[in-house]
């Protein structure tokens, strides 16, 4: 950051609490000051003395509090910081967020604010998934409401998966170092452009249970639609089945099988930009069941026969009048990575190939971080590792540029 910044965090009652204290000594590292209000039920999971301790401030959690309000007062706390963060942000204290209640320092402190929010939900995924909270998040983002996540993963109760985890803090960090920056030359760099990106698995039928597929969380293809948009650009995302809540703005096609993104993707082009970083299955069963294929004592395993599904990324990129003008490609690989994916820029004839490591020891699949070598015909640009949100937005830069650069060449 050019300059330290003002934050007042508000931490909400769950267990991902902890993890605030953390991020106060993260931001304090960069030079930022932070204040913090902590809700009742914060109590339950990290103490005021803790919370002080690292904020050297301190901790207020009481509206009806005569110290607190003679020395510093709500309303002047609301206006007095550069951006509010609420971390964790519970399902409670969104819904009161949603409904402009003010029964508490919390709730009266971001309906008096006239600065920035940033919420980080943490929740179980029933919780996050039900259509209550889908409302509240539609109308918080309505009014203005930043949102950091949730991120996918496991859950403090055994047993219990899906979104609904608080980001970790190098990227809650991020979030709020982006909330914080000024409006940049670059949030227009896509304007009038439209982007296509695939994203996600697709799943190939053996029978009417079973299907074929590969591994992806869809992570990293939702950040490209997401990054696409904020620089201006009209955005179709074509996601296999994933479970990922859906980006702002974008237009969203949902299909399941390589057919049926390819048919997709060809139904919306013309393009500037494609994106394809979907994880496609490389073969379909030639014959998929109408019923379950049932086993039976003594009955030998099913024989499949496979063929080769279409390769989208090839298909897309050859030349001619619907080719995409900039054409950007995905090698997951788990060895010899840059030695695939040159051969793959070449094979493809793609613009680009962003290549990375899947193996199991990288973490990339289904994580919140990505470490990726930019392959071009110039040669490799291997980048440090970074969250998908920033690989997505330095990447979408970086071809904006290369838009540009054709048309200038072209004038």
């Amino acid at each position: 950051m050019s300059s330290p910044k003002r934050i007042l965090l508000i931490i909400g009652g769950g267990i991902a609490a902890y993890k605030c204290l953390e991020l106060i000594r993260r931001l304090k590292e960069r030079g930022h000051s932070v204040r913090a209000v902590m809700t009742k039920a914060a109590h339950q999971f990290v103490t005021p003395l803790s919370v002080g301790a690292l904020t050297n401030e301190r901790v207020l959690t009481d509206l009806f509090d005569l110290d607190e309000e003679r020395e510093i007062g709500h309303i002047r706390l609301a206006r007095d910081s550069d951006l509010i963060v609420v971390a964790p942000a519970t399902a409670d204290l969104l819904a009161r967020m949603a409904g402009g209640h003010a029964d508490d320092l919390a709730t009266a402190v971001l309906l008096a604010t006239d600065k920035p929010v940033l919420v980080a939900p943490a929740m179980n995924p029933a919780m996050w998934l039900h259509p209550a909270t889908r409302r509240n998040v539609a109308q918080l983002k309505a009014d203005g409401i930043g949102f950091a996540g949730p991120a996918i993963g496991e859950m403090a109760e055994r047993g219990e998966a899906g979104p609904g985890r608080l980001v970790e803090v190098p990227q809650l960090i991020e979030a709020i170092e982006s909330a914080l920056e000024p409006e940049t030359a670059n949030s227009g760099l896509l304007a009038g452009r439209h982007v296509i990106v695939t994203s996600g698995p697709t799943h190939e039928p053996i029978d009417p249970i079973r299907y074929l597929a590969n591994r992806s969380s869809g992570k990293q293809g939702f950040e490209f639609a997401a990054a696409a948009r904020e620089l201006g650009a009209r955005v179709t995302l074509i996601t296999g089945p994933v479970s990922l809540p859906e980006p702002d703005g974008v237009r969203i096609i949902h299909i399941k099988t390589a057919a049926e993104m390819l048919d997709a993707v060809r139904a919306e082009l013309p393009a500037d930009i494609a994106v394809f970083a979907a994880a496609v299955a490389d073969w379909r069963v030639v014959a998929p069941q109408t019923e379950k294929i049932k086993k039976a004592e003594g009955r030998n395993a099913p024989t499949l026969t496979l063929t080769e599904n279409p390769d989208i990324l090839k298909t897309i990129a050859q030349p001619g009048p619907d080719r995409p003008r900039f054409v950007i490609g995905f090698a997951a690989e788990t060895q010899d990575v840059l030695a695939h994916a040159k051969k793959k820029l070449k094979s493809k004839r793609a613009d680009w190939i962003i290549a990375n490591d899947v193996s199991p020891s990288s973490g990339v699949m289904g994580g919140e971080n990505n470490t990726v070598h930019v392959v071009t015909a110039d040669g490799v640009e291997s980048w440090p590792e970074m969250s998908k949100a920033k690989v997505a937005r330095k990447i979408m830069e970086r071809a904006a540029e290369q838009l540009q650069a054709k048309r200038t060449a072209a004038e």
